[in-house]
């Protein structure tokens, strides 16, 4: 018998190699690491035996990113060196603050990778060989930050980004921890004016988030200077959004910097959010740069070399981009002061330049004094420090107890009475974690809770478990993101608003679950729900403006990263749909409709298909018609119209079978047997973007026709094939305009005849 070709079995095995060749993608990692920890509200000040180490580590880190840099080089590849060593100094001092309990960190300008890896390798968390020999080559050691042991676990994305999700993390934090929560992010001077950057720092003032960013203010950007590329300054636009400026003179001295540290983490227990910036100096003649660094002579060449005299005053900020990269960093300091010479080093390089005499230059040499003191840290009786996994996708997460599932019941509505929202079984069924769960449910609202129905939850919810972010929905799915991190235990976090949004808004928290990353190695969703209301063509009466037409195919986009898809098709499916959701630890996409639908029955009963304690299956039969060789799939809303359609035709004398398909992914083996099962052929049907066979077929509808490449079975897809021109009426009407309707289906499944 020939064995059946399985590309998804190969990249499994593919999956597994890579695995097995990895030092930290595990569900634990246990770090033995010198002890590395200082009480900030406790030490006024750092010690001159303190600021001797910090620099050591500064050196040593340096010297290590550099060296992986060069490394890289001999494939062709460059990285953000520049970025990546001005990242150190300040980062050092974070992970020195930070227990990864109440106090976290994260990293908005995820492109300084080098510095983050280096920086953890100096502290004992990685293997130094690992991180030259692998950086940008391998799963343990990316090009953008990860979460390796004693990292973060938001692992950076495009620029801006983490600033929200980083306030998501810090109110988390404090509805576990209270005035003990703290999280600081660092960030670039570039991704502070994206729009869901200056949202989210509207956002930490408006919830009094205990954060603290840490702007690095280097200068420079991709394209050239920041002053050329934006021309504004930071400070007054981000103090407008509510967030304190605390200015310092620079990150690389990291004396002055605790003492800012320290006004922020006293204004943060305030629950006052605010941004360090570091002002630099100004009318710095050249001579005393070279003196504050011990690079007197070389820039005295550097600078003759450009005809630039050494008494020239300059701007010497309070952030250097390449810094201890000698040659680069006197660069781009002539770069953002407007001198011959000047280059931008943001994507930082070692291409063409020799490693051991750039090694070898002042900035890069420890002092006797600085060996001394990281050999004696080194030599320190180690501390344990354990990295642990998040929960696996569909582990337990927030179970609704049997018996007050039961008591539930006589709260959902009637079959075969008046025709109901499934948004009815929305409310009930938030409302019933909320009471279960009350310290483990959050959840944001973008002024839209009496319509996604959200609202009962919030009236059980402490203050500090709900947030309200009036349309801010762009921002509300990362700082969801940021919450599902903000602690191991089980949670629920739902983030609800209509479906359009999602599709046209707040796509980038949907987004970000292709780049968070667990310890295990995979690319996973976070433990959150959005809550995608209004799906479909139901909002018709709105005509084109309140369309969610793509929802099932943008749920299908992310289906890798995602536990359970979910698509009720009335109430109470609604209400079970949610129950499971709470249950299973994962990323979950809920897609509710409008307007109102029948309670599914049981065939040839009044009984509901559904209860409260219903396990939640991917489908479920409507209709089991005698010799049956044909069937109708209703995705969702549509089942009602499978049913329809099936007694329709049997009262003709013609056996069709219905099924409801309650969301996604299907069981394994799920397609086939319904192949099997129905050899005469399939009629499917949905309220979404199907396409053509022309233009493309999408949907479900492309999902079942994909799956039935190789099998002689006939297949017709009902949906919404042009959506350019419909009427403004209810969504039966929009239905019926689409071909959505129990006389099309009956028309689809009587064409498999022929």
């Amino acid at each position: 018998m020939k064995t059946r070709f399985s590309p998804d079995a190969l990249q499994q095995t593919r999956n597994k190699t890579l695995l097995a060749d990895s030092l930290y993608m595990r569900r634990e990692v246990v770090s033995s690491v010198p002890p590395f920890q200082l009480d900030i509200e406790q030490v006024a000040r750092l010690s001159d035996d303190d600021v001797t180490l910090f620099e050591a580590m500064q050196i040593d880190a340096a010297r290590l990113a550099i060296e992986a840099v060069a490394s890289l080089s001999k494939i062709n590849e460059v990285d953000h060196m520049g970025g990546g060593l001005d990242l150190i100094p300040p980062l050092l001092l974070t992970l020195a603050l930070v227990n990864r309990a109440e106090r976290d960190f994260t990293i908005e300008n995820a492109h300084t990778s080098i510095g983050y890896f280096s920086a953890l390798s100096t502290l004992g968390f990685l293997d130094r060989r690992r991180v030259i020999d692998t950086f940008r080559r391998g799963l343990d050691i990316p090009g953008h930050v990860s979460w390796v042991p004693g990292g973060t676990q938001l692992n950076g994305g495009r620029l801006g980004v983490m600033i929200p999700t980083a306030v998501g993390q810090a109110l988390g934090k404090r509805a576990a921890y209270g005035s003990d929560a703290w999280v600081l992010c660092h960030c670039g001077d570039a991704g502070w004016i994206a729009g869901h950057s200056l949202n989210g720092f509207h956002a930490a003032h408006a919830h009094k988030a205990p954060i603290t960013f840490i702007m690095h203010r280097n200068g420079i950007q991709l394209s050239g200077t920041t002053r050329k590329m934006t021309g504004k300054d930071p400070r007054p636009i981000i103090e407008a959004m509510g967030v304190q400026i605390l200015e310092t003179p620079s990150l690389y001295d990291v004396s002055t910097l605790w003492k800012t540290l320290r006004e922020a983490r006293s204004l943060a227990r305030n629950g006052v959010p605010t941004l360090i910036f570091p002002t630099g100096k100004n009318d710095v003649p050249l001579s005393q740069v070279g003196e504050r660094f011990g690079i007197g002579a070389e820039l005295s060449a550097f600078a003759a070399k450009n005809g630039v005299a050494m008494d020239k005053p300059v701007w010497l900020p309070g952030c250097l981009m390449s810094y201890r990269d000698l040659p680069s960093m006197m660069e781009c300091l002539f770069l953002v002061n407007g001198l011959p010479g000047g280059k931008a080093h943001h994507d930082g390089h070692m291409k063409g330049r020799d490693l051991d005499s750039l090694l070898a230059t002042p900035m890069l040499q420890s002092s006797k004094k600085q060996a001394e003191a990281l050999a004696r840290w080194r030599a320190l009786p180690p501390v344990s420090v354990t990295t642990a996994a998040r929960p696996a996708p569909g582990a337990e997460n927030l179970v609704i107890p049997a018996d007050i599932l039961a008591k539930a019941e006589a709260a959902l509505p009637a079959a075969g009475g008046k025709w109901i929202t499934p948004r009815a079984g929305v409310a009930t069924a938030y409302e019933l974690v909320a009471k279960t769960h009350p310290q483990a449910m959050f959840v944001l609202d973008c002024d839209l809770a009496p319509s996604t129905k959200v609202d009962l939850a919030q009236k059980v919810l402490d203050s500090d478990h709900q947030f309200q972010l009036s349309i801010e929905e762009q921002i509300a799915t990362m700082m969801a993101n940021g919450l599902a991190m903000s602690t191991p235990d089980p949670k629920l976090v739902v983030f609800a608003t209509f479906a359009a949004f999602f599709e046209g808004i707040a796509r980038e928290g949907l987004e970000m679950w292709r780049y968070q990353r667990n310890l295990t190695g995979a690319n996973e969703g976070l433990n959150v729900a959005f809550h995608l209301s209004h799906v479909g063509s139901c909002t018709g009466r709105d005509h084109f403006s309140g369309w969610s037409l793509d929802w099932i195919n943008l749920a299908i986009g992310y289906l890798p990263y995602l536990d359970r898809f979910y698509a009720p098709a009335d109430a109470r499916s609604a209400f079970v749909a949610i129950c499971d959701l709470a249950s299973r630890n994962g990323a979950h996409i809920l897609g509710v409709p409008r307007d109102n639908l029948p309670i599914l029955a049981r065939q040839d009963s009044k009984d509901p298909l559904w209860t409260a304690d219903s396990p939640w299956t991917d489908m479920n039969q409507l209709r089991a018609m005698p010799g049956a060789r044909k069937a109708i799939l209703g995705f969702g809303a549509t089942a009602f119209v499978a049913a329809e359609a099936s007694d329709m035709l049997a009262a003709d004398g013609l056996a069709a079978d219905a099924w409801v398909v309650n969301g996604l992914p299907l069981d394994e083996g799920r397609l086939e047997g319904l192949f099997r099962q129905y050899p005469d052929g399939l009629v499917t049907i949905e309220d979404g973007l199907i396409g053509s066979p022309e233009k493309g077929l999408r949907g479900f509808a492309g999902l079942v026709c994909g799956a039935a490449s190789g099998h002689k079975i006939p297949l017709i897809h009902l949906g919404i094939t042009d959506p350019r021109i419909a009427p403004s009426e209810g969504h039966l009407e929009l239905w019926q305009h689409f071909g959505i309707d129990a006389p099309a289906a009956i028309a689809a499944v009587q064409a498999l005849q022929g």
